[in-house]
Parts: C-alpha cells; sequence; structure tokens
C-alpha cells in the first residue's frame, strides 16, 4: 500500500514565511524613499537654477540702473551679459521651468527678456536715442524689466512654495508608511504568537500541571512538527515517569511488606498458639463427656481461626496490585489493623494510643491510604529511642470553623507546596511522636525523593515522598511540624465528599 504523505508546517517555516513576508514591504518603502530622495535631489537643484535665474535678473536691473545714472560702457555690457545669461537659463529649462510657472508665463517672460535686450540696445545707439522720446524708451526699459523681474519672484516663490509642500507631503507619507508598517509587524506577530507561542504557551500550561505532580497525557491542538515531535517526547516522557513512579511505589511497597511479614509473624503466634493449645486439651480430654467445655474449645479454635484468617486477608489486600479506587472506609478499624501490622516492631516501652472517633469515615483507596499510614507510624516508632508515645488522632474539621485552624502551629506550617488548608470540610489526621524530632534545616527536604537521615541500607529516602504523592493523588494535602527534643507532628487533611447519590472512586 502506497504511503501518504502529510505534510506538516514547521515553526520555523511560518517564522521565515512571516519574515518573507515584512521583507518585500520593507524593500518597496526603501525603493519608495530612495525614489523620493532622488526627486527631491532634482527639485533642489533645480530650485538653485531658478534661485539663480532669479538672481540674474536683480543683476540684469542694477546694472540697467547703473547705465542709465553713468552712461558708463561696461555697466551696459554687463547688462546684456546678464540678460543673455538669463535668456540662455531659461532656454535650457524651458520644460522644468513650464511645471513650476503658471501657463504661458516662461513664454512670455522668454519674450520679454528678449524684448528687454532689444530695447537696451537701441537705448545704446545715440541715433535711435535721438530719434525716439528718450523718457519713452527709459520708461519702456523700466517696464519690461520689472516684469521679467516679477516673473522670475513669481516663479521663485512658486518654487519654494510646491518644494515646501512636496516635501510636508513625504513627510507624511512616511510617517503614513512607518505606522502601516508597524501595525503590520503587529499584525504577523499577533499571528505569529497565535500560530508559535500559543502552543508553546499551551505547553507550558501542561508542564505546570504535571510539575503538580498530575501525569496527565497532553492533547496539543498544533500540527507544527516541532509541537507535534515535542509533545509525542512529553507524552513518552509521561508514561516512562509514571512506569518508574508505579515501580518506585511497588519498590517501598515490597520494603513496608518486610514490617508487615514481621507484624503478621507476632499477630499470627497468638491465635496459633490458642488453636494449638486448645487442640491439645481436646486431644487429652477427647474421651471425656464434658460436652460444654469441648465446645466452648472449639469456638475458641473457630474464633481464633477467624482472627489468623483476617490477618492474612488483610496481609494479602495490602500486598495484591489493584487499581485506584476510592471507597468509604471507617478509620479507626483502618489505623487498628495499620496498627497490628507493625506491632511486633515496637519496643516494650513505645505505646501507640489511638484517639479516632468511630463515626469518622475516610473516602480513599484502602491499599494505598494504609500504605500512608504504615510508613508514618512505623517513622514515629523509629524515632523514638528509649520510651516514649506514638499518638493518633482524627477529627472532622468544618471549613467554616476558621478559629479551630489555630489550635496547633502546623495547621499554618509553611511547607512542600503550601500550607495545608483545604476549602471543603476535611477529616484530619495526626500522627505525632516524643521523639527526638527534626532540626530546621532537614526539616523543608523530608519529602524530596531519595532524602534520608539513616544510616546507609536503612531506609531509601521514598518513603516520605510516596506517602505525599498518595495524599496529593487522594486530593489531599500533608504538612510537617517538628521540634528538636520535642517530637514530631504530621497533619494529614483529606477533604469530605459531598454526597450526591453515589460515591465514585
Amino acid at each position: 500500500m502506497m504511503k501518504i504523505f502529510r505534510y506538516r508546517p514547521s515553526i520555523r517555516q511560518k517564522i521565515a514565511f512571516g519574515y518573507y513576508g515584512i521583507v518585500p514591504v520593507i524593500i518597496a518603502l526603501s525603493v519608495f524613499s530612495f525614489m523620493e530622495l532622488r526627486f527631491f535631489e532634482k527639485k533642489i537643484l533645480f530650485g538653485k537654477t531658478i534661485a539663480e535665474f532669479f538672481n540674474t535678473t536683480l543683476e540684469v536691473r542694477r546694472f540697467e540702473k547703473n547705465y542709465f545714472l553713468y552712461k558708463h560702457k561696461s555697466d551696459y555690457r554687463e547688462n546684456l551679459n546678464y540678460v543673455s545669461q538669463a535668456q540662455k537659463t531659461l532656454e535650457d529649462n524651458m520644460e522644468e521651468f513650464n511645471t513650476v510657472a503658471r501657463p504661458g508665463q516662461t513664454t512670455m517672460l522668454l519674450q520679454n527678456l528678449k524684448e528687454y535686450k532689444k530695447l537696451m540696445e537701441q537705448y545704446a545707439e545715440p541715433e535711435i536715442r535721438t530719434s525716439l522720446n528718450k523718457e519713452v524708451l527709459d520708461g519702456m526699459i523700466r517696464k519690461t524689466g520689472k516684469e521679467i523681474v516679477n516673473a522670475a519672484e513669481d516663479i521663485a516663490n512658486t518654487q519654494r512654495y510646491r518644494l515646501h509642500v512636496q516635501l510636508y507631503n513625504s513627510q507624511l507619507l512616511l510617517i503614513i508608511s512607518i505606522i502601516s508598517l508597524s501595525l503590520l509587524g503587529i499584525a504577523v506577530g499577533h499571528i505569529l504568537s497565535r500560530m508559535v507561542i500559543r502552543p508553546l504557551k499551551l505547553l507550558e500550561e501542561s508542564m505546570e500541571i504535571i510539575a503538580d505532580g498530575r501525569f496527565e497525557i497532553i492533547h496539543m491542538d498544533s500540527k507544527d512538527r516541532e509541537i507535534v515531535s515535542l509533545t509525542n517526547a512529553f507524552n513518552k516522557m509521561l508514561k516512562e515517569l509514571e512506569l518508574r513512579q508505579r515501580n518506585l511505589i511497588r519498590t517501598e511497597k515490597l520494603a513496608s511488606l518486610g514490617t508487615l511479614l514481621s507484624g503478621v509473624a507476632h499477630e499470627l503466634n497468638n491465635p496459633l498458639s490458642n488453636i494449638s493449645s486448645s487442640c491439645q486439651i481436646l486431644t487429652e480430654e477427647i474421651e471425656e463427656g464434658d460436652i460444654e467445655y469441648k465446645k466452648e474449645l472449639l469456638s475458641q479454635i473457630d474464633e481464633q481461626t477467624d482472627r489468623a484468617r483476617n490477618i492474612v486477608r488483610s496481609l494479602l489486600e495490602f500486598s495484591r496490585d489493584k487499581d485506584f479506587k476510592k471507597e468509604t472506609l471507617p478509620l479507626r478499624n483502618l489505623i487498628e489493623e495499620t496498627i497490628r501490622f507493625v506491632k511486633g516492631q515496637v519496643p516494650t516501652k513505645v505505646e501507640i494510643e489511638v484517639s479516632v472517633p468511630d463515626d469518622v469515615v475516610i473516602f480513599a483507596d484502602k491499599q494505598r491510604i494504609q500504605q500512608v499510614f504504615l510508613n508514618l507510624i512505623k517513622n514515629a516508632i523509629e524515632a523514638i529511642s528509649d520510651e516514649g508515645i506514638v499518638y493518633v488522632r482524627a477529627q472532622r474539621r468544618s471549613a467554616l470553623d476558621k478559629a479551630a485552624a489555630d489550635e496547633h502551629e502546623i495547621y499554618n506550617y509553611l511547607k512542600y507546596h503550601g500550607k495545608c488548608t483545604l476549602e471543603e470540610d476535611t477529616v484530619d489526621i495526626e500522627i505525632s511522636d516524643t521523639g527526638a524530632g527534626i532540626d530546621a534545616d532537614t526539616l523543608p527536604k523530608v519529602f524530596d525523593p531519595f532524602f534520608t537521615t539513616k544510616d546507609v541500607g536503612k531506609g531509601s529516602g521514598l518513603g516520605l515522598s510516596i506517602v505525599h504523592e498518595i495524599i496529593v493523588e487522594h486530593d489531599g494535602c500533608i504538612a510537617v511540624d517538628s521540634r528538636v527534643g520535642s517530637g514530631t507532628i504530621f497533619l494529614i487533611r483529606l477533604p469530605i465528599p459531598r454526597v450526591t447519590g453515589k460515591n465514585k472512586g
């Protein structure tokens, strides 16, 4: 079967496309700016030509005045020279002058220059000046010269005004272009943010969930190759972490089983001894006719057999691998059953006092929560070097009862993930001892994986870490308070579920 190729975009391609989309706009804006600069360069150069033309016309009038006053031939020659220069400038740049001047103004200006030159030549000839009225000729020259200067000044002013307007328009257009380019950049950035940053942000939020201890498979709504590969890698890592966590829990449970077996051996010894004694008595007195006494012995055998069966059943329930399933459990029975498991390891000078009301129940997975109690009670026993007491207390606590939260410093003790506070009603369980306590430097690390103060080979450092994980798995919280020489208190808070008709595991 032919494999269908599915194209998957990548973040690199999206960024490249965004870059390639902006680059043509930047190039176009750069080309436009360059063309504008070239245009202004030509306009400025032409403005210089117009300014020179206007200055030339002023020189024409200046030498005209000098010639009329002093009749020096040099002034006349300079006058004609400047007239020719102005005429040549106008003829060479007629097309440019027409773009600035009013319609017909340049033609009239050129005619006036020619007429002015002719009048000056006539004025310079004595015969012609004599035959014509000198005052009339003088007036015609002055009038024509004034028209030439006025026209040149008008063209120069018009050029400056248009150049100013064009400069203003170019500045405005440049500002609009920069704003448009900025808005385009923001739009492209926003699009890239939605296409690129958003999946990464969702991935970051998923990482925060994982950091809180919830191994939830990441589902990313993204087709980017990098995101898909990263998601697959994280999901694979999560499965591996979950598998390793299960193995760690199983390892710790196997270590706990050693403790249980010691306690079970001690607990089984009493019923087996009773069964053995009752059987010996029955064997010796089987022929005698005291039926009531024999029934009593058989009843004891049956009772001790049930007791041994319950102990073995509890051990099997604890050791069997089961799926996580919450159920309603009487807390006192669960604590007493756990204490029986460790009874064989309790020194003679160590007492365990249980103060748990009969009506207090918890909603939990029996196997996992029993492992919590087993680890904490066992640690409390081991913390007492000579003689002392391990206390196990429990009570219901209402979320509205804020005053009660201040009864013990531990309720406000900042530990691990913050204060051990829950908004709903809770069952508060305290397991404390009168042992040596934990110093302030060590206390913040007690829930860290593989951290232990025990000698090498006597502890894995996983017990309290797994305790914390199991409590979090039950939506509860755990805190610890300890003072050197005053013992240690562990507080467990488990939420009381609201009655909804049926409990869900």
